[in-house]
């Protein structure tokens, strides 16, 4: 779905309209949230967030991986495998899985360590420890309750946090701040800003640590004065635009899709045009590339023709963020 611009504007009218609704969903949230889950075999890392839409937890859920396995742990991942078909649980083979039945975030996973898509949060953690993990980190599920987490990192975009403070569908809130809050083992703030430093204040008033990082360009590509069509189906494309504005693109045209957008043959076939026709780089996300590989007829083509633009969390304390995780998970 599209994040409605409201939901990042203070005092929105529509948001206020829509407020008694999100009261009824947040109320329901916060009621599952409290509910009792299972133990899983192995201890439980769950990188999650307090919106709807991205905030980059998936890169941030990357990195900790990565960090893990430096360390000398095995971890694995556990996804609900959003966009997909498959229930689960089953392992992700990036070359035999596609997106339409694993997700695109599995696939993105599955290049780090073993990823298992479920439905089933306690059965997809079993499996994961089958297959010798000895830490789950799962990329989201935060206010899914069915699966115990040892310990819950909470990712926050810096330049949105919680934009109006809404619950959804008045705001991007997937439950009121006051019942997430009591379930939050720490807050990572990804990217500037003053919305995630007013955050960060209220976490850290409430006791929980609060570390930071930044999503930063993979690899040396050139991309200075490059005039490009940017296109991107992730919760935040604005993020991806500045992204590219920043090491020197110059982002001629620019197409927003919906997160974990399907791209349809005319939507690819339309894109392919208007490069063709301006003279543009294309250019997406990983995530976006994910969705149109294997897929043959003009989603291929347009894959073919693609520059992937790849980003990375650079995390300042890293060190200091495994010191904490490992005390409390391990």
């Amino acid at each position: 779905m599209h994040a409605p611009s409201f939901w990042w504007r203070k005092g929105a009218a529509l948001g206020w309209a829509l407020a008694p609704a999100g009261w009824l969903y947040g109320w329901f949230t916060a009621r599952r949230m409290r509910q009792l889950g299972e133990a899983a075999p192995c201890p439980i890392l769950c990188v999650g967030n307090f919106t709807l839409g991205g905030s980059g937890k998936t890169p941030l859920a990357l990195a900790l991986g990565r960090l893990a396995i430096e360390k000398g742990y095995k971890p694995g991942y556990l996804s609900r495998g959003y966009g997909g078909s498959t229930k689960g649980p089953i392992e992700v083979e990036p070359g035999r899985h596609s997106a339409d039945e694993v997700g695109d975030e599995p696939l993105l996973l599955a290049s780090v360590a073993t990823t298992v898509v479920a439905r089933d949060r306690v059965a997809g953690a079993r499996l994961l420890a089958e297959k010798g993990a000895n830490l789950v980190i799962m990329d989201d599920g935060f206010q899914n309750p069915s699966l115990t987490k040892t310990v819950s990192l909470v990712v926050v975009d810096g330049a949105r946090g919680t934009g109006n403070g809404f619950v959804f569908p008045a705001g991007p809130l997937r439950a009121p701040m006051s019942s997430q809050l009591p379930f939050t083992d720490g807050v990572f703030v990804m990217g500037e800003g003053e919305p995630g430093d007013a955050l960060a204040a209220r976490a850290g008033a409430q006791g929980l640590p609060v570390f930071r990082g930044v999503l930063r360009p993979r690899g040396r590509g050139e991309w200075q004065n490059e005039r490009c069509l940017a296109f991107a189906g992730i919760g935040a494309p604005e993020r991806f635009f500045r992204s590219l504005e920043d090491v020197g693109a110059v982002v001629a045209a620019r197409h927003r899709f919906a997160d974990h957008h399907p791209y349809s043959e005319e939507d690819c076939r339309r894109l392919v045009a208007e490069a063709e026709r301006a003279g543009l780089k294309l250019v997406t996300t990983e995530k976006d590339a994910a969705r149109l590989t294997g897929r043959g007829g003009a989603r291929q083509a347009l894959y073919e023709r693609l520059t992937v633009f790849p980003v990375e969390a650079d995390i300042p304390e890293r060190e200091a963020l495994w010191n904490w995780l490992t005390e409390r998970l391990f």
